[in-house]
């Protein structure tokens, strides 16, 4: 499906607008964002158009907390305008009542949005869930049948939870722990213990990042309990609790939930849509155990992540994966501290940073990576700090 990226009029004059407030120059943001003086001042008066990706690191230079990126829009992105549209139409078509080929068409666009996840900016996928949602509220008020009201409960609480964990990703804590609520209770309405399972999940992944290990590991356990056997949530939970002990320090728990993982992930099959983020793939079972021992220190965790980082830059399958790539790279970097090797472990987390992939909720990696490579005082510690202070994501 084709892209096209839609700027509001309004850009230019706002972006002028911010420059003047902040004080800062054509020259000083240009050397801020790594673009050219010119292409600012074109942006500046409207003679050329930023992608959202420039939008966004425009606000984050100037503290416009996201002012920018919402006046740009890119159409025809599965989920987006277009085709929500026409899946309004479709239900307006037979008098008012969610039909078969509506709810087949929103479920798909549920799948759709899960799977673009791994390499959709944040800002810009919650855009897309947002407008799903919306479309999921007016059809719960149209007619069905208790079927259909089902499945459009169920379409809620998926979406409802990869909201929330796109504002975790951005650190919009009220608004995740809002979002987690409605996927629980759709959970609870529709009977679904895989959602409830998943939002219990999404809740020890905010909690782990934040640094309340021993919560997370109450929080993945309660998923593991509420999970269904087999179920993508279950190992991702168990996966989960490992992350957990591994930055407590407590090896032994962290390789008992390793060996568990792996167990479980042995007898699926790689899904249809391996990016999608609610079907475990077995093939992302190097990413979790190189996280895991890179956070817990273990020596083995170097070998993990380069071999990982291999994989994901050479796809078998041609799917980007540019997210990845950044965590993983960060994982590496927190390996070579602990290996001993702070030279390259800033190089790496340079690499990571400069990419612009490093979503907030991933930050404190890039923050512990700094301050290990500045506390042993090794000559790339200042570069990494200037690339660090550059894309530090505003508060």
């Amino acid at each position: 499906m084709p892209r096209r990226t839609v700027v509001d009029p309004r850009l230019a004059p706002r972006l002028r607008e911010l420059l003047g407030e902040s004080g800062i120059s054509f020259r000083a943001l240009a050397a801020r964002t790594y673009y050219s003086k010119s292409y600012i001042h074109a942006l500046a008066t409207g003679v050329k158009a930023p992608t959202v990706d420039i939008a966004r690191r425009l606000d984050d230079v100037m503290g416009a907390g996201g002012q920018l990126a919402a006046l740009v829009a890119v159409e025809g992105l599965p989920g987006g305008g277009d085709e929500l549209e026409a899946l309004e139409l479709a239900r307006r078509a037979v008098a008012s009542d969610v039909g078969e080929e509506t709810l087949t068409r929103l479920e798909r666009q549920v799948d759709d949005l899960a799977t673009l996840y791994a390499a959709t900016p944040p800002q810009e996928l919650l855009q897309q869930v947002r407008q799903s949602l919306s479309l999921v509220r007016r059809l719960l008020d149209a007619r069905t049948t208790l079927s259909g009201q089902r499945r459009l409960l169920v379409a809620g609480g998926w979406l409802s939870l990869l909201a929330a964990t796109i504002h975790i990703d951005l650190r919009q804590s009220a608004a995740a722990e809002a979002r987690l609520g409605t996927g629980a209770e759709l959970a609870g309405q529709s009977d679904h213990p895989e959602i409830a399972a998943w939002c219990l999940e999404t809740r020890a992944w905010d909690v782990l990042t934040g640094g309340d290990y021993p919560a997370a590991v109450d929080l993945s356990r309660q998923a593991q309990a509420t999970a269904p056997q087999g179920s993508s949530a279950l190992i991702q939970a168990t996966a989960q609790e490992g992350r957990a002990w591994a930055r407590m320090g407590r090896q032994a728990e962290t390789r008992d939930a390793l060996d568990r993982v792996a167990r479980m992930a042995s007898t699926l099959a790689v899904p249809d849509r391996p990016e999608h983020h609610y079907r475990y793939d077995p093939d992302k079972a190097l990413s979790y155990t190189a996280t895991t021992l890179a956070w817990a220190g273990d020596p083995a965790a170097e070998g993990f992540t380069r071999t990982l980082i291999r994989q994901l830059e050479n796809p078998g399958n041609g799917t980007p994966r540019p997210r990845r790539v950044a965590s993983a790279r960060l994982d590496l970097a927190l390996a070579l501290l602990a290996a001993g090797e702070p030279e390259e472990g800033a190089a790496e987390a340079t690499n990571a940073i400069s990419s612009g992939r490093v979503v907030p909720s991933n930050w404190w990696r890039a923050a512990e990576v700094l301050a290990g490579v500045e506390r042993l005082g090794v000559r790339q510690a200042a570069d990494l700090r200037e690339v660090y202070e550059v894309h530090r994501p505003s508060q």
